[in-house]
């Protein structure tokens, strides 16, 4: 039996990043929200303080901050030729579980898309005719870099980034990132400490006619206090920042950059472990009525609502929508269908520098966004003719942690074990440093999210079924930036062996069993036109107007970039429509 409680103005599923923020806005302008978190409650104050958050072993090796596997998990496979098999353990990417989702124990990398990378397809073909698309289904997002501005810069404010501009209002400024878009405002914060080994990458991309810059970061630098009013106090370098929480308050996250400053507020009513089975769409077959979930006693509870909102990981709202029957599923036979299109990932390949004795790194001294940049490889900040490839990524020298059990630098050929194993690894732990070189994801057509018709959940529901495996564009991209990757670690002062790696090296397939990022993407994507999107530009459903979509599922394709500081550009973006458009009289804002 399902209960029906009392209707709501707007049901809003996941308290993450975007979740939190939709709730803050909305509650403010006189909504009343309900929050459904499948996970349960924590807190920065309590649940992530030093030294118990210290342990590398229950929190990075074990993923106690992240999903549950045996509760929710997805089926995978490398083509449409293969059986699917569920993930039986978390690997290739981490989404997270609780209050505050994936942004508990995200790096604190705040990145920017440029201009360029929201129009894609038309800048490409514009520049270098529609041929170099072939084989492609990117697309142009339906919104451009000014249209956006304004929200990252809110949320860079939200989350008191420290960095240095690189560009405000079209002038270039000294120590930035000239390839960036115009700011309206400088950071809030300044940059992070520059430890030896990424002096010597800048020194050494700086001689080379490159633009090194300190990466954007949302650990923050000096105490700081948000738009919201929240208080967030200095990093202290302690190199536990991706997988685990911040109990410093140093960095930025949705608990005490949002939540804080929402709880008890009269609009806003949070519960958790509440499973969400599907939205529930209404007679008329333009609207839903609200929400089916389980809640922590297992009962079937229906909530009904005005407005829903779809603010989970990008995975799961995808296959809510999916089971849901939010759309017409994508066919890669035929290429009909939008719902499941476009899933794209991210393309890593990395250096590793050993430095002579006397070059001191201290990895144990770090931040989840130390890091020294360039971003002259770069989506499209250089020329692709003849290249045979679109996209690109930064190249960038971090120094994020060096944490005992993770964090063991070795040359290439040395044992994996016993004496000369613990004699290399003696030699190189305070010695070394990475370079990784994130590179961006083309959506290809045989790329995509569908529901598994043999593998389900304990409620009976089918999983989402993941089948991916790197393009060849992104192949090609991927070795030529390690390439340049390579050579700028070579020009650093004091190195004594170099050696590389490339997930997307030519003939290997992807595994989703080595953790590479988290950072899914497409699948629900964002346009202007219905044939190829699945909602519009303002983050509402073609053929259902009253539910809204957030986060990276809604990228056509995957930037060189982390994706969170585009996700809640978008976000703030559709949650500014909402409160200035929708709200005062719902309907469809885009004709379809």
């Amino acid at each position: 039996m399902v209960t029906t409680l009392p209707k709501t103005d707007v049901v809003i599923v996941g308290a993450g990043w975007t979740g939190l923020a939709a709730a803050y806005e909305l509650a403010h302008n006189g909504q009343r929200c309900v929050v459904l978190e499948r996970g349960s409650y924590r807190h920065d104050a309590t649940d992530f303080a030093g030294p118990e958050e210290h342990d590398e072993l229950k929190y990075a090796r074990r993923k106690e901050h992240m999903i549950d596997t045996p509760v929710k998990t997805l089926s995978f496979r490398n083509n449409r030729d293969e059986q699917a098999l569920p993930m039986r353990r978390l690997g290739s990417f981490l989404p997270g579980k609780g209050l505050g989702g994936a942004g508990i124990h995200w790096n604190g990398q705040l990145w920017r898309p440029l201009p360029s990378d929201l129009e894609m397809r038309s800048h490409y073909t514009d520049r270098y005719g529609a041929s170099i698309l072939d084989g492609m289904t990117v697309q142009d997002w339906g919104v451009t870099y000014d249209e956006l501005e304004p929200h990252l810069d809110f949320f860079d404010r939200i989350c008191g980034t420290a960095g240095i501009a690189g560009n405000i209002g079209g002038e270039i400024q000294e120590g930035g990132n000239p390839f960036e878009g115009p700011r309206s405002a400088p950071y809030p914060n300044p940059p992070m400490k520059t430890p030896p080994p990424l002096q010597r990458f800048h020194d050494a991309a700086q001689g080379m006619g490159l633009h090194p810059f300190q990466m954007p970061s949302a650990n923050v630098t000096q105490s700081y206090e948000n738009p919201y009013g929240a208080q967030l106090h200095p990093c202290t370098y302690c190199g536990f920042c991706e997988r685990f929480g911040c109990g410093y308050y140093a960095k930025a996250d949705p608990i005490i950059c949002i939540y804080d400053r929402l709880k008890g507020h009269e609009n806003f009513e949070l519960r958790f472990e509440t499973h969400v089975l599907r939205v529930e769409k209404s007679s008329d077959g333009q609207t839903v009525t609200g929400v089916t979930y389980v809640d922590a006693e297992g009962r079937e509870v229906f909530q009904p609502a005005d407005v829903v909102c779809l603010n989970a990981y990008g995975l799961w709202n995808v296959h809510l929508m999916l089971v849901s029957g939010l759309g017409e599923r994508y066919d890669p036979a035929t290429g009909e269908g939008t719902l499941g299109r476009n899933y794209a990932y991210q393309t890593i390949a990395a250096v590793s520098v050993i430095f002579e004795e006397d070059v001191w790194s201290n990895p144990f001294i770090g931040a989840g966004a130390l890091g020294m940049t360039v971003d002259d490889y770069n989506g499209d900040n250089f020329d692709h003719t003849g290249l045979g490839f679109v996209g690109g990524g930064y190249i960038s020298a971090n120094q994020t942690n060096g944490r005992p059990i993770n964090y063991q630098p070795v040359p290439p050929g040395t044992p994996s074990w016993g004496l000369e194993w613990k004699q290399a690894l003696r030699e190189t732990y305070a010695h070394h440093v990475g370079i990784v070189c994130h590179g961006s994801s083309m959506s290809v057509p045989e790329n995509y999210l569908d529901l598994d018709p043999t593998w389900t959940d304990d409620y009976g529901q089918p999983l989402l079924r993941l089948t991916f495996d790197f393009p060849d564009n992104d192949r090609r991209m991927a070795a030529w930036v390690l390439d340049r990757a390579e050579e700028i670690a070579r020009n650093m002062e004091g190195v004594r062996h170099i050696s590389t790696s490339n997930n997307a090296a030519e003939g290997e397939a992807y595994s989703i069993v080595p953790y590479q990022t988290t950072h899914n993407t497409g699948g629900a994507v964002m346009g202007t036109d219905p044939a190829t999107s699945v909602v519009n530009r303002y983050g509402q459903h073609w053929d259902y107007h009253n539910v809204f979509v957030f986060g990276a599922c809604l990228f056509p394709q995957n930037l060189g970039y982390n994706p969170t500081g585009p996700l809640m550009g978008l976000a703030y973006w559709t949650i500014e429509h909402m409160k200035r458009d929708y709200l005062p009289d719902p309907r469809p804002l885009m004709d379809a």
